[in-house]
């Protein structure tokens, strides 16, 4: 899947994550597991640390019990 870039400049943005931020979480995750509790512990602590927002380790599970659950949104454009 090709990801337009619009969409990268509308995450930069918002974020201020640029692109190659984003494409190496995006390949890390590819390599690692999606259902990997640590996996995505990892990458929630390095989003947050990108874009200085603090997670708190409640907010942390409450994120990967979303995503354990697949109730992630289908159309990331919508969020941002």
């Amino acid at each position: 899947m090709e990801l337009n870039d619009d969409l990268f400049k509308k995450v930069e943005k918002k974020t201020h994550v640029n692109k190659e931020a984003i494409l190496n979480i995006a390949s890390r995750l590819n390599e690692g597991n999606m259902k990997d509790r640590e996996t995505l512990s990892g990458v929630i602590r390095e989003l947050s640390n990108l874009t200085g927002k603090s997670v708190s380790e409640s907010q942390e599970n409450k994120i990967i019990d979303l995503i354990l659950n697949d109730k992630v949104p289908s159309n990331v454009d919508k969020m941002f």
